[in-house]
């Protein structure tokens, strides 16, 4: 809020004005009267003192037009000198430049210096957002290559006469499978898109969250069957206004990363708790764990963690991404809290009604 002049600094303004013009006014008329004096002295005037006062005054009027003119095409031609630099790097940061930084120390002050510090802060947020497209743009290429790569090698072997049929089938598996995988990323790269480039209407109904948990278990047991892994549910009854279909994806994405990342005949824990304005979701494993340093990088797009997660299980990382998305959308928080070897919890907050 701009905050506006006390009585104090206006009194204060006005004497510092005041006192300039007594200044350049004082100073004029000086220069007036030794000039003429000078000229005076070394020439034989002989006119009335009342002429001479009147000429000492119109020459001290005019030192004082000529001041004010000389100091006003100095200040104008530096602000003009400002301006141009400016409007450089406004042209710079649009052709892509963002490396620019204008230097307010040895400029202006005022509104003038608050453009100056706008254009900087406007260039250093430019070139984030070029770095995390060219970081984007690296990682997608990354994850597409592989899989490419993959195909073209199986490809061209497919292509030799010497393989039996059960060689044929193997490496056709293993095309399928790449290409699955090459769509997963496809669609997960949509979806994420989708989730950060509109401000969609949620579409929240009413539905029971502890059936929706309960259902999605069920759906996974085949994979939590075939490591033998213990799975203990404490769900509370719980009614919530949300988009079923998102929370779904969040429920899913986090399953099915516990039962990824827990070794056979591990556990994992589902809890549901409502308080009175919160509702609670805690998703526990007794998996290999996530690092101090990964649990701070854990939500960033690709981002895969350490080489053992990376062992573990593929994945293209943007599952966790997906998932921070879709609960900050519905007003909510996810956090996770993980000791290597010893296993993780992601915990999901909602809103209550």
């Amino acid at each position: 809020m701009k905050r506006g002049l006390t009585k104090i600094e206006i009194v204060l303004r006005v004497a510092g004005s005041t006192a300039m013009v007594f200044i350049f006014s004082g100073g004029a008329f000086s220069l007036a009267y030794w000039l003429t004096d000078w000229f005076y002295a070394t020439h034989a005037v002989d006119l009335p003192e009342y002429v001479l006062q009147l000429v000492n005054w119109g020459l001290g009027i005019l030192i004082l037009i000529l001041l004010v003119a000389i100091i006003n095409l100095f200040t104008h031609s530096k602000q003009r000198a400002v301006w141009i630099e400016m409007m450089d790097a406004l042209k710079r940061m649009a052709k892509g430049d963002f490396n620019v930084m204008l230097d307010r120390d040895k400029k202006y002050h005022g509104q003038i210096g608050a453009f100056i510090e706008s254009i900087n802060d406007m260039a250093h947020e430019l070139k984030q957002v070029e770095l995390l497209r060219q970081e984007f743009i690296s990682n997608v290429s990354h994850e597409i290559q592989s899989p490419l790569t993959s195909i073209r090698g199986f490809a061209s072997t497919l292509q030799r006469e010497d393989l039996s049929p059960e060689e044929q089938r193997h490496y056709l598996s293993i095309i399928e499978m790449e290409t699955t995988r090459l769509s997963k990323i496809s669609d997960n790269l949509l979806k994420l898109t989708t989730l950060e480039a509109e401000q969609q209407q949620l579409d929240s109904k009413r539905y029971r969250l502890d059936t929706q948990l309960e259902h999605i278990v069920l759906a996974c047991e085949p994979q939590w069957l075939e490591k033998e892994l213990e799975l203990e549910l404490e769900l509370e009854e719980t009614d919530i206004v949300a988009n079923e279909e998102m929370l779904s994806q969040v429920w899913v994405n986090l399953i099915h990363n516990a039962i990824k990342f827990t070794p056979v005949q591990g556990s994992i824990k589902i809890v549901l708790h409502r308080m009175p304005n919160e509702i609670k979701v805690s998703i526990a494993d007794s998996g290999i764990g996530i690092s101090k340093e990964d649990q701070l990088r854990i939500f960033e797009r690709f981002y895969k963690g350490d080489k053992q997660r990376t062992r573990t299980a593929d994945g293209s990382g943007l599952g966790l991404s997906i998932v921070k998305k879709i609960v900050e959308l519905h007003r909510g928080c996810v956090t996770v809290s993980s000791r290597l070897h010893e296993g993780s919890s992601f915990d999901v907050s909602l809103p209550a009604e």
